[in-house]
Order: C-alpha cells, then sequence, then structure tokens
C-alpha cells in the first residue's frame, strides 16, 4: 500500500533542486545525496525488491557492482567513482534473470540506459520491473590509465588519491596533501581523459529512466549540497512524491539561471562529443577494411568482446557435417570472426566500450561497431524518423 492516495504532486517535466534529510548519506554524498536517498526509500517501502548499485573496492579505481537488500547499506554507494567503467545492463539479464522475478531498482548511465533497451527488445529483461535513476554522464576513465595520468600528469602517488571527480570542465583529484584540477582538453589532447567512446557519446542526460539526477545546473548555495532531478515518468514522480512526503528528502524550485547553465553544460558536451566522433571516424572513412584488418591482426580470440559486449548473446551452433565460417583454434582469427560479430550488433551497439575497455590486445573495437551503427543511424533515421536516443 503507498503512503499517500490521489495524484502525485510531482509530474513529469518537472525539475528540481533535491537534498537528502539523512545526515549519515549527505556526510558522504557528491551533490546531496538525494539519489542514494531514493534508492533507500524505494527499499525501505517495498517499491522495490533490491537495488543493484556500485560501491567502492580496494580504492577508487576499483568498481564493484553490489546486489542491495538492506537499506541501511546503500550509504556504502553514495558518492560517484568516474574510474569505474561497467556496463550494469547484463549483469541484470545474465546473473538476475532479467529481474523477471524481482524489482530491481538501479542508478544507470546513457549506455547502461540504452544497453538495457536493447536487451528488452530481445526479451532478455523486463523493463517494467525496474526503478532506473538516470545520471548525468560527461564520460569515465579507465582505471589503469587513470593512474598513469595521476602519477605523470599530476606528479601525485595514485595510492595517495582518496577522490576524484570531473567538474567544469577538469578532472579533480583529492589526495593527501591537497588537491589538483586539470583540464579534461588538456588531458585528452595527449591521450589521457576519459575513454573513446565516452569522448563520443551524444547521451549526456537519460531522460528515459524515471529520473534523470545530476549536478548540472545546480548553482547558487545549493551548488555542491543539491541534486538537480528532472522528472521523466509517472513511476519517477510517484517515487519523488512519496518520498518527499515521507520527509527522506527536501526539494525546492531550480534557478531560473541554473536551468539555463544546465543546457549550456549539456550543448557544450554534445559538441565536444560530435568533434570526436569527426576525428575518430575520419582515419576509418578512407580504409575501413584495412584499419580493421590491421587492427584486429592483434587479435588472441580470447571472447571477451562478446562475453562483455551488453548486447551480443551468441548462439551455440551445431556445426556436425557443415562447414565453419571461421576456422576454430586460428589464431588471430580470420578477419571474418570480427565482423560477423559487428554485423551481429551493428543495428544495437550502445558504445559503451566494454569491448574495447576489456580487449587485452587493445583492439579499437568499440570504435569499429560504433561507427557501423552511426552510418546505419544517419541512412535510416531521416526515413524512419529520428530514434528516442542518440548513442
Amino acid at each position: 500500500m503507498g503512503l499517500f492516495s490521489g495524484k502525485p504532486d510531482q509530474k513529469k517535466g518537472d525539475m528540481y533542486y533535491a537534498w537528502t534529510t539523512d545526515s549519515e548519506i549527505e556526510k558522504k554524498a557528491e551533490c546531496g545525496g538525494a539519489v542514494t536517498s531514493l534508492l533507500k526509500f524505494a527499499l525501505e517501502h517495498k517499491m522495490v525488491d533490491a537495488v543493484l548499485a556500485i560501491t567502492k573496492g580496494q580504492d577508487i579505481y576499483d568498481a564493484v557492482p553490489t546486489l542491495i537488500k538492506d537499506p541501511k547499506d546503500l550509504v556504502k554507494t553514495a558518492g560517484s567513482l568516474h574510474c569505474g567503467t561497467l556496463n550494469t545492463a547484463k549483469l541484470v539479464a545474465k546473473y538476475l534473470d532479467g529481474a523477471k522475478g524481482m524489482k530491481i531498482g538501479m542508478t544507470v548511465k546513457g549506455c547502461d540506459l540504452m544497453a538495457l533497451q536493447e536487451l528488452a527488445k530481445r526479451k532478455k529483461v523486463n523493463l517494467d520491473q525496474l526503478l532506473l535513476i538516470g545520471v548525468n554522464c560527461g564520460g569515465t576513465v579507465s582505471p589503469v590509465l587513470a593512474r598513469k595520468m595521476i602519477t605523470e600528469k599530476y606528479g601525485v602517488d595514485p595510492d595517495t588519491v582518496h577522490k576524484e571527480e570531473i567538474d567544469k570542465g577538469q578532472f579533480i583529484i583529492e589526495y593527501e596533501g591537497g588537491h589538483k584540477g586539470i583540464s579534461i582538453d588538456e588531458l585528452e589532447e595527449e591521450g589521457y581523459g576519459r575513454r573513446s567512446n565516452c569522448r563520443r557519446c551524444l547521451y549526456k542526460v537519460p531522460r528515459q529512466a524515471d529520473l534523470a539526477c545530476g549536478n548540472w545546473g545546480v548553482i547558487g548555495e545549493k551548488a555542491g549540497k543539491a541534486t538537480f532531478v528532472e522528472v521523466c515518468s509517472d513511476k519517477g514522480a510517484d517515487l519523488l512524491s512519496r518520498a518527499v512526503k515521507a520527509g527522506a528528502l527536501k526539494t525546492e524550485a531550480p534557478i531560473p539561471k541554473g536551468l539555463e547553465i544546465r543546457g549550456k553544460v549539456e550543448g557544450a558536451m554534445l559538441k565536444l562529443g560530435e568533434k570526436w566522433r569527426k576525428k575518430d571516424f575520419a582515419a576509418l572513412s578512407a580504409d575501413p577494411w584495412g584499419a580493421i584488418k590491421k587492427e584486429t591482426a592483434r587479435c588472441i580470440k580470447c571472447y571477451s568482446c562478446i562475453e562483455n559486449c551488453p548486447v551480443c548473446f551468441p548462439v551455440e551452433e551445431k556445426m556436425k557435417g557443415k562447414q565453419y565460417m571461421v576456422k576454430p583454434g586460428e589464431v588471430p582469427p580470420n578477419p571474418m570472426f570480427h565482423l560477423r560479430r559487428f554485423a551481429h550488433i551493428s543495428d544495437a551497439c550502445v558504445n559503451c566500450g566494454q569491448c574495447e575497455e576489456l580487449c587485452p590486445m587493445e583492439i579499437p573495437l568499440a570504435k569499429f561497431s560504433h561507427a557501423i551503427r552511426v552510418e546505419g543511424d544517419a541512412e535510416f533515421e531521416p526515413k524512419l524518423g529520428k530514434s528516442t536516443y542518440t548513442n
């Protein structure tokens, strides 16, 4: 039974500054703690059976997916880990039976959300069972590269860093003895910074979640102390309304200037994404087949790209009496091995970068599959109408 009857006070399209009333969450949260408090409220009041969240492991470079059933444990998930490069969608499909028998709350980046939608099309995930809180995402940094970057560019021992954040166009670290920020543009021009797929992403505010949250647009006295919350569905409106009525968090209308700044930040991120697309895809346009053959020649056929892609679910073929298209045991494999995979996900690549992030031979697989997807979208979207998200 709900906490109140009638329509929720909040409705789709509403925007708020929101902040937690839980002192423990407030102490650990990055910008007001609204996301953690909303998930805690949903779990406490049986709106969900569990929360799939990310917790810090050994250090800030170690992001650990965790299924939480005790609301008290959610405080461990407060704050962001920009060096956590997981895509949580496949975890739901592979280990949680697609949420078919359990209601799950979870935070999602744009690529997590797109992957969940692709999985839902394949009936691998039941979206009706998911309560999704989207988080604005400017990108993530590979843990290995982050440690190298902090050592070489910041002149700091990465083991002494206890917090990192991406704010106002900088990657900022706090460490024993001080803090330091360097422009993302400067870092990326020198080969550091965000993962390549994150640089190309054009889905920064996941408005197809139930709520879209972040710090973009929070200015004035609430800067750093509140979360910007955009209501994106009736489910999200219900959660926010119930949580506010119960006193789990407080809200106020956003400052008009904050709305303007939020739009400008999102616009700047999209322009930057377009810039990186042109740069990354330019080298492929001249000789795409040559580039694919050259790079995939390093492949050791470990299958990591297939195992970790959130939208790739290979079906075992019964090959008795048939001829293999790709010869078993051949390393490096015939280029057809990769071309078949690109074809398999060409209409579904969500540019999450898992194939490239986890490739031991550092083959730019995400760039290839993303380029194929973008080219396909450009060909068909004018005829079918623009897609509901841009990956």
